[in-house]
């Protein structure tokens, strides 16, 4: 099974400061064919504008993450963690038992264009945490890194579920192929770009969602005649 999401099909929030697509039900946005995939029960492509963004707030038992694309993003949370988060890096915060966090564009003049991802963690009550991890340079014209797990990793975070993410990054014409465990299934989110996931055709803000499929094939495809050297970036996620 393999069931295209649309970007142009996701849940929108507009509001001055703040230019949100949810792609499962969030916030005022309910939606009761999409509610989540597995574990994974939000993606949020945001964008934010200059010097604005999410002031202090509660979270309890959930794995975020802060995918950035383009920007910077500023962290700062309750038990004492500040950062900014740019491409090429990954965040995972673990509400666990309670913790309140802001995040805020870093720039005065810029705006920050991010993914926040939520995942459900496998107990209830663990211990509030942070990490930040540096992602590994791309290289190739075709790689995929693991870049979340249960046991974490060089360019990881260690994540509180049997779920992994990984990045793709595909130049036009290059492929690569990731095998899925019996039994599991994979979401597809692309970031940038287009792509072909086992011939289905995706592009920015698509969602994929797969079961029953052992192998996933990526390759990197044109977009449009203007950007056609554009790389295909994709996040993958392995889910239980």
């Amino acid at each position: 099974m393999m069931k295209l999401r649309k970007a142009g099909e996701r849940g929108p929030t507009k509001i001055d400061w703040l230019d949100s697509r949810h792609t499962f039900s969030f916030g005022g946005y309910r939606d009761p064919n999409h509610t989540g995939f597995r574990d994974l029960l939000v993606i949020n492509e945001d964008r934010v504008k200059p010097g604005a963004g999410f002031n202090p707030h509660a979270h309890q038992d959930m794995e975020i993450i802060s995918y950035v694309i383009d920007g910077a993003l500023e962290h700062k949370d309750s038990i004492g963690n500040g950062s900014v988060i740019r491409p090429g890096e990954i965040q995972r915060m673990s509400a666990g038992s309670g913790i309140r966090h802001s995040e805020f564009n870093a720039s005065k003049t810029d705006p920050v264009h991010f993914l926040q991802i939520w995942i459900a963690p496998e107990r209830a009550g663990i211990a509030p945490g942070y990490e930040q991890a540096a992602l590994p340079p791309v290289s190739a014209p075709a790689q995929l890194d693991l870049i979340a797990a249960p046991s974490g990793g060089p360019g990881a975070v260690e994540l509180h579920q049997d779920a992994r993410i990984y990045r793709g990054s595909l130049e036009p014409g290059a492929a690569a192929e990731l095998s899925v465990a019996t039994g599991r299934h994979a979401w597809v989110q692309v970031v940038k770009g287009a792509a072909k996931v086992n011939g289905i055709a995706v592009a920015a803000g698509d969602g994929l969602a797969i079961s029953g499929e052992p192998k996933l094939s990526f390759e990197g495809a044109k977009l449009s005649s203007e950007n056609e050297g554009e790389k295909a970036e994709l996040l993958i996620f392995d889910l239980a």
